[in-house]
Parts: structure tokens; sequence; C-alpha cells
């Protein structure tokens, strides 16, 4: 949690004002400096199981209030925490460029060992040019393998890309701890917090989103968009050595 807390220990002193709250069935956005991303994640349990404290009322909270959930172990409301957080967050605009991730990793692992944690829709395409390309998975697909194997391959590898949502159910920690300190450790997803707190951490590489649409997002969000169907959202890429 060390991680966490000393990220919203970043964010502004002045309560910032929430303008909107959607939590769609793939994504969460907060709306209050910038609008923020996350995704939408649920405890595993019965139906009903997952209740958010003070529903109805979350637009009266600051950013930083809903910010604090992300240390939540509900994973809803850790979702609206990370969204909150990523919309506090100011980035410097000089230190991103718009490039996927996709062609980061690509470039970064060509002929290397990478680990991928979370399947991504182009990690098929990473195995074709890498040396060893092993995806970790908590819910594995075809040849993915499962969230135990993270032990195993992370420290073999040169290369490591780690969804944002590993910040939401706060493995980020222990993921980080079994790389190697020579690899390239990259974050991304669109729950990625544009922090460079996270390069003190080992981390090379921040690859996430900003909303440029607000209305365009929300629309899009609300109706159950899947990332590649949301709209107004710029993907970006921040690195260490910028």
């Amino acid at each position: 949690m060390e991680l966490l807390k000393q990220i919203l220990e970043s964010l502004p002193d002045e309560p910032i004002p929430v303008r909107k709250i959607i939590i769609g069935v793939h994504w969460t956005l907060v709306c209050s400096k910038y609008g923020g991303l996350g995704s939408t994640l649920t405890n595993c349990g019965p139906h009903g199981h997952s209740h958010i404290r003070d529903v109805g009322s979350l637009q009266h909270k600051s950013a930083q209030e809903l910010a604090q959930w992300v240390l939540s172990d509900n994973l809803l409301e850790a979702s609206i925490g990370i969204a909150a957080i990523n919309s506090l967050i100011c980035v410097d605009e000089d230190k991103m460029v718009q490039i996927n991730a996709a062609d980061v990793i690509a470039r970064e692992g060509k002929g290397k060992n990478v680990v991928i944690v979370g399947h991504f829709p182009f990690v098929e395409k990473m195995k074709s040019i890498t040396r060893n390309c092993w995806i970790i998975e908590k819910r594995p697909f075809g040849d993915d393998f499962p969230e135990e194997s993270a032990e195993e391959f992370i420290p073999q590898a040169d290369v490591i890309a780690i969804t944002g949502t590993a910040f939401i159910n706060h493995s980020m920690t222990g993921l980080l701890s079994l790389c190697r300190p020579t690899a390239q450790v990259m974050v991304l997803g669109p729950s990625t917090p544009l922090s460079p707190i996270l390069y003190d951490y080992g981390i090379s590489f921040l690859s996430g989103s900003r909303v440029i649409d607000e209305e365009a997002a929300a629309l899009t969000i609300q109706q159950g968009a899947a990332f590649p169907q949301v709209k107004g959202v710029q993907l970006v890429t921040m690195s260490k050595k910028v």
C-alpha cells in the first residue's frame, strides 16, 4: 500500500469537487479537475455483495475523498478510487508521447524474454517477435499462465508489462518486487496513474490514457463500451528516459 499512499499524498491539497461519476460495466469515469478512468472490478461473491458506501451522494464528496477509496478491499470502491486519482493528476505534456503500449513493448522486447500481466489484444503479436512471451492472467485464456506463475516467470524477464488494474486489486507491489533491477518495466492500460512517483519503484514506462472529451467518454462508457469503443480518450505513454 506504500506506493498507493505516496500517490495519494502527491495529489492537490485543496479539495476538488466531483463533477461526474459513471460506473460502467467495463470502465469507471470520475470527472473532477480532469476526467479519469479506471477499470470496473467487482469482488467475487453472491449477487449484490459489492455495496458501495454512500451511493447517491458520491457527487458531494471531493475527488480526494474518493481517491482514498483506492485502498479499499472492495474492488468496486477501489475502481472508483483509481479513477478519482487519475482525475486529479496534472500530467506534464512535455513528457508524453502519443504511442500505443504495444509499440513500446515490441520495440523494447524484440528477441528478449517478456512477461505481460494481463491478456491484452496484442499478446499474440508479441509472441512472434520475442524470445519468450509469457502471459499471466487472473483468468487464464488459451495458453496464458495463472497468476501464481508470476514468481516463476517475472524474475526471468527482460521486459515486464503490468496491467494498471494491479493497483485496484493491490497486487502491484508484489509484482514489482519480482522484477530484476535491470528489467524494463511498464505499467499499461487506462487505469494507470500517469505519476512520475512510479519511476522511483523501478518502472520505466507509464502507458495510460487521457480523457479529452468527457461527454463522448461518458456516453460510451455508460452504454457498456469495451475500451476500443470508448470515445473521447487519447492513448499516451510517459517514459523515465524523457
